[in-house]
């Protein structure tokens, strides 16, 4: 599975920006995609998981009610609809798929493939 991640760029506070994580390759093998971000300085941390066959989500709450995943199957893709963004947010945003099931998905480690990441910077 190839991941490519595309839409980051600069935004000033209180502005969206839209991510979107194209899949290829054996799709139809992938349980959860994912995304994860890291700010300079510190750890990557989770920021929402999508079920690939079923749509069910899970976003972390520090984004909750700002950022919203989804996903196109017929496009292979997913999406980060984030809105709302605020300095914090700053940071590489990666896109992860797992073709293992897995009971979780929070963590970097229950994911098999990443794509290159996409800067977000958000200005205050």
């Amino acid at each position: 599975v190839q991941l490519q991640a595309s839409g980051g760029g600069l935004v000033q506070a209180g502005g969206s920006l839209r991510l979107s994580c194209a899949a290829s390759g054996r799709t139809f093998s992938i349980y959860h995609m994912g995304w994860f971000r890291q700010a300079p300085g510190k750890e990557r941390e989770f920021v929402a998981a999508t079920s690939w066959n079923t749509g069910r989500t899970d976003v972390a709450d520090s984004v909750k009610g700002r950022f919203t995943i989804s996903r196109n199957n017929a496009k292979n893709t997913a999406y980060l609809q984030m809105n709302s963004l605020k300095p914090e947010d700053t940071g590489i945003y990666s896109c992860a798929a797992t073709v293992r099931w897995r009971l979780g998905y929070r963590y970097a480690d229950d994911y098999d493939y990443w794509g290159q990441g996409t800067q977000v910077t958000v200005s205050s």
